[in-house]
């Protein structure tokens, strides 16, 4: 069992708005190619994002409280139960911890982590800037993600507009804030994948598929393929 690193306080737009500046004047932040242009993951699937997203219009809350989009944020997010998943739509932030890279480094990211709480089948930490995966708030007194039924590798569905993406769980956040995923997320739905600045506020929908998990962890396509079967079987049951 991995000994799991403590959840970092995860870039806030405004409050890391002075440190991107000063990284921009250095002129240490690589161009981005295609950056919020859309990559080839985007529309994965045969599964329409409307269908999914008509299955998660109401809200059976499961968590006790509501999480925060950002630091400064009200509450306002509940977890909410469906069979066979759980759900919640918030923003998008961009994690960019894990095996360091040319997109997500320390002078790309000021509040890089260079691990991940889950690993690759061979022990290495996650790569934000290939793999796309989602981040859960820490187990807390509002939401255990553990007893859902979630862990990582669990296959997700990540909905922006009419895109679904199809990504495992990866990392593990703070404790009251949620909304979080790769590099590789935000690029795939056509997103500003910074790490600072990047994402956005608007409405993104994560179903996160019970008691499932991607093998090999790493493995998009294997995330892909299980997503797929995953997302039927949601809008069968639901």
């Amino acid at each position: 069992m991995h000994s799991f690193p403590t959840a970092r306080t995860r870039p806030r737009r405004l409050a890391l708005r002075a440190a991107a500046a000063a990284v921009l004047a250095a002129g240490v932040l690589p161009a981005l190619a295609g950056r919020g242009s859309g990559a080839a993951f985007a529309h994965e699937g045969s599964v329409p994002a409307a269908d999914l997203l008509a299955k998660v219009r109401s809200c059976k809350q499961v968590s006790h409280g509501l999480y925060r989009t950002d630091q400064d944020k009200t509450p306002r997010v509940p977890v909410c139960a469906a069979k066979g998943a759980v759900f919640f739509t918030a923003d998008m932030d961009v994690d960019c911890d894990g095996c360091p890279s040319a997109r997500c480094s320390g002078a790309t990211d000021p509040s890089l982590q260079d691990d991940t709480a889950f690993h690759q089948s061979n022990g290495e930490p996650l790569r934000a800037d290939r793999l796309p995966f989602v981040v859960v708030p820490g187990a807390s007194d509002i939401w255990d993600y553990r007893a859902a039924g979630v862990r990582g590798g669990g296959v997700a569905a990540v909905i922006h507009d009419d895109q679904v993406e199809y990504a495992v769980v990866g990392d593990v956040g703070p404790k009251q804030i949620i909304g979080e995923a790769s590099y590789a997320t935000a690029h795939a739905l056509g997103l500003d994948p910074d790490p600072v600045h990047g994402g956005t506020d608007a409405p993104v929908t994560y179903i996160l598929f019970t008691d499932s998990r991607a093998a090999p962890f790493e493995s998009h396509s294997a995330a892909v393929t299980l997503g797929e079967q995953l997302a039927r079987d949601f809008l069968k049951n639901n």
